[in-house]
């Protein structure tokens, strides 16, 4: 990973001021991904640092919409795995209708969810699950960002890791 990739995303997204985090939380400061993912030279080295987390032995990528999904393609151009993009509610029309998994998905394929910032980690969990209820294997979620409170190895009963802690952003920032 690029030394300097917690110092741009901090450069990019980190906003301060008053607001509400997707968990009802407050917070003095929040960070925008559509400001990261939206940098081809900032989101070219996320990728590439998203590739070198994801473990041997998968065979393909997801990610959930809106969010991740300049995220996965990204990794899937760096590293030539297909993938799939995870709903948040299934489609209601046209020919993947009542689905939550856009793209081909094989049955037993060993899949890495790429999630952009974990808060609570509800919206990946669920995702993940979606996977599996589609016959995924899902063998890790990476993130960008985690800013839960309590770092762990492991995200509802997944193995998870991230790029980066809340905390690499907020040392030394200055705005």
């Amino acid at each position: 990973m690029p030394p300097d990739l917690a110092s741009r995303v901090r450069e990019a997204a980190l906003l301060e001021g008053d607001f509400v985090l997707s968990s009802g939380k407050r917070s003095s400061f929040y960070v925008d991904k559509y400001l990261f993912s939206t940098e081809p030279d900032l989101l070219r080295d996320l990728a590439d640092a998203l590739s070198e987390r994801l473990p041997a032995g998968v065979e393909r990528l997801a990610g959930v919409e809106l969010g991740a999904v300049p995220l996965v393609v990204a990794a899937a151009l760096v590293t030539g795995l297909p993938y799939v993009i995870v709903r948040k509610a299934a489609k209601e029309h046209g020919s993947s209708a009542g689905r939550d998994v856009e793209g081909n998905l094989e049955r037993g394929e060993r899949v890495a969810l790429i999630e952009d910032v974990v808060t609570t980690g509800t919206q990946a969990v669920r995702a993940a699950r979606n996977l599996q209820s589609a016959g995924a294997d899902v063998v890790t979620i990476v993130a960008v960002l985690d800013r839960r409170e309590e770092p762990d190895a492991r995200l509802g009963g997944f193995p998870f890791q991230a790029l980066l802690r809340i905390e690499d952003l907020r040392v030394g920032n200055k705005h």
